[in-house]
């Protein structure tokens, strides 16, 4: 990340770090999403925005939207308005694959943007950014791309339909109408307003300064002419976490000059490392982190050891002052994946009351963490590389919008 960049969202957040590349706050402090909203110029999800999504799909909102860890978007409204009136849209999301198995935290877009592709019908583009992780982790292109189809066995696994989703890699796919996009957006975006979105200075190479325009042009249908032939006008819905909003503010700018609509967003908070809310969870930490990859005792280990407790130091104290619930990193995990809503409440309640101890809440949410993850390793289990060619085969969609 450059160091121009850092400096000046310290100065202007207060210590707060967050972009493409690095999240980060000083010790003691926590993200403050109300700053990222006003400075990004994104708006917050409320109950009408939910309550819209449960009318129109007929079904239970996603955990994730319900409980606000999708709590951001730009135009959201308006694709719903869009599908209310009767078109349709398509999603778009992506992985940069950095590592070789994928944390909980990476699965957050995934399982959110399945929820979506099932509720609304609607097809999928997911894009594997082998590309940058080349240029920014300093790996071959040989391992990029080995990361890339081995992240794409986990992304298969969250069980999306191969009949509506492409899963496409940067250094395979690529060319033709989609670096014909490229060039459009390369062509609109100055040195300065690059540095002035992305902090780029002198320092970084020029392969930085080309790849915005990479992330960019996934949003315009005319970048998949085999999937959307004649379908240029197919409004783009971007499922990430903000701190991929630069990227997208850029995108929104130059759509319209090229004639294209914005691509709408709805962004979610970061999954915060277990030893608390300063970060998100980090692959460059293994000890911050649960990984899809963990045996059973892994996941007790690292809870009992590194979970961030918001209990008191005694019993005593416990029982009569109860636990800070902003804190307590078990509660936030539980919030992120125990479905039921009454169970989470009725932990918050005797947790923050003192009537439940640390130990009992770690231990629930080694349950659900242990079940999640072993549901998610025998499906990836079951992905075979033939399985992996057949999403990510340059192909019409058959059933695309049924």
């Amino acid at each position: 990340m450059a160091a121009v960049f850092k400096k000046k969202i310290e100065s202007e957040s207060s210590g707060q770090v967050v972009n493409p590349w690095e999240v980060f706050v000083q010790d003691g402090e926590k993200i403050d999403y109300d700053k990222l909203i006003e400075k990004f110029g994104c708006q917050r999800i409320d109950l009408s925005l939910i309550n819209r999504v449960q009318r129109l799909t007929c079904l239970q909102p996603h955990v994730f939207l319900r409980r606000g860890v999708f709590f951001a978007h730009r135009d959201f409204n308006e694709i719903l308005d869009a599908y209310e009136r009767g078109h349709k849209f398509y999603l778009y999301t992506g992985r940069g694959p950095s590592s070789e198995a994928l944390h909980l935290g990476h699965l957050i877009p995934f399982l959110f943007t399945k929820y979506f592709q099932e509720a609304f019908k609607v097809p999928l583009v997911i894009q594997l950014t082998d590309d940058e992780k080349c240029m920014w982790k300093n790996l071959s292109v040989e391992e990029s791309q080995r990361l890339a189809r081995e992240n794409a066995k986990d992304i298969i696994a969250c069980g999306f339909d191969v009949t509506k989703t492409l899963i496409f890699s940067d250094f395979d796919y690529v060319g033709g109408a989609f670096y014909k996009n490229m060039v459009k957006v390369a062509k609109c975006v100055t040195l300065n307003k690059a540095k002035g979105i992305f902090g780029f200075s002198g320092e970084d190479h020029i392969g930085k300064l080309s790849f915005p325009a990479v992330q960019a042009v996934p949003s315009f249908p005319s970048s998949f002419p085999h999937l959307f032939p004649g379908m240029d006008n197919l409004r783009c819905l971007v499922p990430c976490a903000i701190d991929q909003d630069p990227y997208f503010r850029m995108t929104r700018d130059v759509a319209p000059r090229l004639g294209y609509s914005k691509p709408a967003l709805i962004e979610s908070s970061f999954f915060p490392a277990l030893q608390g809310n300063n970060g998100k969870m980090s692959a460059s930490d293994p000890n911050s982190a649960i990984y899809v990859t963990d045996t059973t005792e892994d996941i007790k280990n690292k809870i009992k050891r590194y979970a961030l407790s918001g209990g008191k130091d005694t019993l005593e104290k416990q029982k009569s002052l109860g636990a800070n619930l902003e804190v307590d990193i078990s509660v936030k995990y539980l919030s992120f994946f125990l479905e039921d809503d009454f169970e989470l409440e009725h932990i918050r309640k005797e947790y923050g009351e003192g009537r439940m101890q640390t130990g009992g809440v770690k231990n629930r949410l080694t349950e659900v963490l242990t079940q999640m993850v072993e549901r998610h390793r025998k499906a990836r289990a079951a992905i075979t590389d033939e399985m992996v060619d057949a999403f990510m085969a340059v192909r019409p969609l058959p059933s695309m919008f049924e």
